[in-house]
């Protein structure tokens, strides 16, 4: 398939949108991949014109403690607002002052109407859902802004389990280093598989994390429940995964009715117990996949799905491939040709 740069060979002006308390990891981290492009091109080819956009030119203090320099001023960068190709907005503690910012959202607003692709990354998907950009559209941010997000816009379609999302010419990333990811998918579209994982490799960063992905963790639920007693049976559910793990059995673990155990559970994880179940066992097969060379009917059996088949259902699902798949596409190689 022919890439973009078979077609363009003038650098695509990259506007990145930073503030005060913005997460330095968000700023740094997809322009640093943006950015190492140019090591694996043409001797002379620049495939990137990146810019550092703020309230003014100048130290941006950051939430971590650091400071970057920005090379133009939300006002001084209307000028060029045209001709942005891509318009990235980091993420952060400051996103909220920064959505008050009118200088910010004009220039936004103005560099995103020509744009060839809008990018957000973390909690930057805020700002295009205030700006209504996401209306309409699927879209994902922190997982725990997802709640956040899905309440004040409820016209946005927030995907809270994707690491990152592309709808159209507008990509949302999940939190921090997902922008990463997405950058490096980004990568992949201007200048084609191998230049990315060259890019990927140079890194160390893993090629294989697909927007689908999960940003979802089991164990990070679990660590954050404050009832001791879904947290004990939160901790029992990720200990036992071969267990039946019934509501029934669950709730006579919590001491409680079956009734009381499914309204707390639901209060503590925003899930059913089933669904958490099912996702404690999903992301363990992931890991087991991607890790071991067990086969797939051993793995099925050891995560509690019983069977390759119930197994491959479940990844369907949440993935759209069978575990069979995944496993091919991202183990990291330690998988003979005997395996299932």
């Amino acid at each position: 398939m022919t890439n973009e740069h078979d077609i363009c060979q003038t650098p695509r002006r990259v506007a990145m949108i930073a503030y005060e308390d913005a997460h330095i990891l968000d700023v740094v981290g997809p322009l640093e991949v943006l950015s190492g492009t140019k090591l694996f091109l043409p001797q002379g080819a620049a495939p990137y014109e990146i810019s550092i956009i703020a309230d003014r030119a100048g130290p941006v203090h950051t939430s971590g403690g650091f400071s970057l320099n920005a090379d133009h001023s939300f006002r001084d960068a209307m000028a060029f607002a045209d001709d942005v190709d891509t318009l990235m907005i980091a993420g952060g503690h400051g996103t909220l002052d920064a959505m008050k910012n009118e200088a910010l959202m004009a220039f936004a607003a103005a560099a995103a109407k020509g744009a060839r692709r809008i990018i957000s990354i973390c909690t930057g998907a805020m700002v295009l859902a205030e700006l209504g950009l996401l209306d309409g559209r699927r879209a994902t941010t922190h997982w725990w802004w997802c709640p956040v997000m899905a309440q004040k816009y409820p016209k946005v379609q927030v995907d809270a389990d994707a690491i990152y999302v592309r709808d159209g010419r507008i990509w949302t990333s999940a939190g921090v280093t997902t922008g990463m990811d997405l950058a490096l998918a980004l990568v992949d579209a201007d200048w084609g598989h191998d230049v990315a994982l060259q890019v990927a490799r140079y890194n160390v960063m893993y090629m294989v994390r697909p927007g689908g992905q999960s940003q979802f963790s089991a164990h990070l639920v679990a660590s954050k429940a404050e009832d001791a007693s879904i947290a004990k049976v939160l901790d029992y559910i990720l200990n036992n995964l071969r267990e039946p793990l019934s509501v029934t059995q669950l709730a006579a673990w919590a001491c409680m009715s079956e009734r009381s155990f499914a309204r707390k559970f639901a209060d503590e994880t925003d899930m059913t117990p089933a669904q958490y179940v099912e996702a404690a066992r999903f992301q363990a097969a992931r890991v087991a996949l991607e890790q071991t060379s067990a086969p797939v009917e051993q793995i099925a059996r050891t995560v509690g799905f019983m069977n390759p088949e119930r197994m491959r259902r479940v990844f369907i699902k949440h993935l759209g491939i069978s575990a069979s798949d995944y496993r091919a596409r991202f183990s990291l190689g330690l998988v003979d040709g005997n395996n299932n």
